[in-house]
């Protein structure tokens, strides 16, 4: 029987030591007994995700633990989330990520990015906003697509593809005009996300959530931006099948490029309230006909660029009672299953935003062949993968080793 391939990314979950712990980090301080137990049966490593020179974003993370050099394959974000949402853009059309975010205005008149997520504003509220802010681009050739929950889509025909935009999540707190300054470079650019913020100011839904005590979703954020990549598929590279399973349109997006089946789970929200059972059952389904699911889990960056400890410790948590133990269960059922247990990116708690430091990875050659011979000290976290002395400089190297072409 073929070997089952089962990739599991808790986003973000990697973090530098706190003081708070004790020295230790967020994964290290966390009740994590499956993957405890999973050390004891696989090898530990560290890996870089984040070419030299390329921005830190899970994006390009993720691309990279899927085996694809992002200096080779890399056009931008948002080609990845159009791939998701079935946009086939055409070869002069540029796709931009589009956040509604929350804009305000301290005491002493500076306008500060608050909140990249309009406090997690919900699909349905979202959608609404976007409806409104689509018949605002009606006579430009800007098209405006609904996604989840904040993230949404800009497609421009002819946009500008080397726009100097900045991820909102990189800002958190910051005033905003500097950043802005680019808009201004592109009269269409300028005059939506000026159109956008008055439509958006006393929108019905805004309304709605300023009395509930919410954030409203005030401003429109374009970001992100590129044309669709060329990428071979994993079936073309290594004759894999298989799907991705996701709440964001980012990493759907990437599986469709990867000719991974982009998963839809009812309720998977990229929060804490996520619908963990779902994204399992529908792994172990995908795996019965495919070679390959991979299944990530947003929660730990969002805890992470909001500057939570608590929250991060509960998303990392979860990620452990949740998927990778129910995982672990559900998987006996093959003989041969490869797994591999990796955060795509470091989102340390005190910066509140991805950097390139490498990675912790666990890679379990049989999953069921051995006992687990864990020891009291035996930790998935940074320090016991990097003290494993397995240091891989890329994510198509680790790929490699995961499905056995490399070690």
């Amino acid at each position: 029987m073929k070997t089952k391939y089962l990739i599991l990314v808790g986003d973000g979950m990697g973090d530098y030591p706190l003081d708070e712990l004790g020295g230790k980090t967020p994964l290290e301080a966390a009740r994590t007994p499956h993957l405890d137990r999973l050390v004891g049966k696989g090898r530990l490593g560290m890996v870089r995700t984040i070419p030299d020179g390329m921005e830190p974003g899970s994006d390009v993370a993720n691309m990279s633990l899927l085996g694809y050099d992002p200096r080779q394959y890399h056009t931008g974000r948002g080609p990845l989330e159009a791939a998701s949402m079935g946009i086939r853009l055409t070869p002069e059309e540029v796709a931009f990520r589009c956040n509604l975010v929350t804009l305000e205005t301290d005491p002493v008149g500076i306008v500060r990015l608050v909140d990249y997520s309009s406090g997690h504003i919900t699909n349905e509220e979202a959608h609404r906003l976007i409806a409104s802010l689509q018949e605002a681009l009606a006579g430009t050739p800007l098209r405006l697509y609904p996604g989840v929950s904040y993230r949404h889509l800009l497609v421009w025909p002819g946009g500008p593809a080397t726009l100097p935009t900045t991820p909102p999540h990189d800002i958190t707190g910051e005033p905003v005009d500097r950043y802005r300054q680019c808009y201004q470079q592109e009269a269409l650019l300028r005059d939506f996300v000026a159109k956008a913020a008055a439509i958006l100011a006393d929108h019905p839904v805004n309304r709605a959530r300023r009395a509930a005590g919410k954030r409203p979703a005030n401003a429109v954020w374009p970001w992100g931006q590129g044309g669709a990549p060329s990428m071979p598929t994993l079936k073309e590279r290594f004759g894999l099948t298989g799907a991705m399973i996701s709440a964001v349109d980012l990493l759907k997006g990437l599986g469709v490029y990867a000719g991974l089946e982009p998963l839809t789970i009812p309720g998977a929200t990229g929060y804490l309230d996520t619908n963990y059972a779902g994204k399992v059952h529908g792994a172990l389904t995908a795996l019965e006909t495919g070679d390959l699911v991979y299944v990530h889990i947003e929660a730990p960056d969002e805890a992470s660029h909001e500057g939570s400890l608590e929250k991060k410790l509960e998303a990392i948590e979860a990620f452990d009672e949740k998927v990778i133990g129910p995982l672990l269960k559900g998987a006996e059922r093959w003989p041969r299953v490869r797994l591999m247990v990796v955060t795509d990116h470091l989102t340390p708690i005190r910066v509140r935003t991805h950097v390139a430091d490498p990675v912790p990875f666990l890679i379990v050659e049989e999953l069921h062949a051995l006992e687990p011979t864990a020891t009291p000290a035996a930790r998935f976290c940074e320090r016991t993968a990097d003290l494993a002395g397995w240091q891989l400089p890329g994510g198509v190297q680790l790929f490699e080793a995961f499905v056995g072409l490399k070690s």
